[in-house]
């Protein structure tokens, strides 16, 4: 049964039509297909359990979604199905294929709910598929026990119901209780009203940061070259290779090319860091931490 550009309601007469499968059929196809990888057997499994991906379609089409795309997400879980099931489990196809179908489904939803991505643990998958129909229910026995229930209260009972996180429901609240708002709708009636996106704040870096910046790393690299003109020629040489270069130079390699051991390369290179702090302490102490 072709799953591109369904149309809900021809898709749905089809699906009624294609035939029962007994037990044995369908068991007899699930090995078919995961043995032989027989298509055709694969095909016959899909449409006899369309139905059952169109009715679960159905049950979300509260949330907004197209129909269509709902069919064609349930299609694709019942794909995901039959590739998956292992008929040696001694478990009915359609029990196994409903997980998928549901997975897949709900994961559409909460992708296209908002712009803003809802979530994908299963903690925020069991919230934003109950929360709403939870709440309601405690609302509703709050007030029929004369008990005014403030939100932080609220958001226990629920979390403490469904078994999440308090910080998920109150996060999950927040996406929940608005909607995606376009940054370029202007904020008043007026034709002179600014956009929203006006307001955001700039967070690159502003031209006093730059220019400052600039400033300090000239400053840190002029201390940087009287510092390491201190240094011996040797000295100099393994600061470089050790700290200057990408990647680093090894101990070993060094030493290997100076004809020194390895801890005496050490022994150099700690040294030279003791006259290049000293220099730079002597130069500003601003800079003390940089050897740190």
């Amino acid at each position: 049964m072709a799953l591109d550009n369904p149309n809900d309601f021809s898709m749905s007469r089809q699906a009624m039509k294609a035939e029962l499968l007994d037990a044995e059929t369908e068991l007899r196809l699930a090995y078919a297909w995961r043995d032989e990888r027989d298509e055709q057997a694969l095909h016959r499994l899909i449409t006899a359990y369309m139905r059952l991906a169109i009715s679960m379609a159905a049950k979300f089409k509260r949330y907004g979604a197209p129909m269509n795309d709902l069919i064609q997400e349930a299609g694709l879980g019942l794909m995901k199905a039959a590739d998956k099931f292992d008929p040696d489990r001694g478990v009915r196809f359609s029990t196994y294929a409903v997980w998928w179908i549901k997975a897949s489904i709900q994961d559409y939803v909460m992708r296209n709910w908002s712009m803003v991505r809802t979530g994908s643990t299963s903690s925020q998958k069991s919230l934003f598929f109950n929360m709403r129909r939870v709440q309601a229910r405690l609302e509703r026995e709050a007030a029929t026990d004369g008990v005014e229930l403030d939100r932080h209260q609220l958001h226990q009972m629920i979390a403490a119901e469904i078994g999440v996180p308090l910080r998920d429901v109150e996060m999950m609240h927040g996406r929940l209780a608005g909607s995606d708002f376009s940054l370029n709708a202007v904020q008043s009636a007026d034709e002179d009203g600014r956009e929203w996106i006006d307001a955001l704040e700039d967070d690159r870096e502003q031209a006093a940061e730059t220019v400052e910046n600039s400033h300090d790393t000239r400053q840190l690299r002029e201390w940087l070259i009287t510092a390491m003109q201190a240094l011996n020629d040797r000295e100099r040489f393994i600061v470089r290779e050790r700290k200057l270069r990408e990647p680093a130079r090894t101990l070993e390699s060094l030493g290997q090319e100076l004809g020194l051991s390895k801890e005496r390369v050490r022994q150099l290179e700690a040294a030279a860091f003791v006259k290049m702090r000293k220099n730079l302490e002597a130069q500003s102490r601003e800079v003390q931490h940089f050897f740190a």
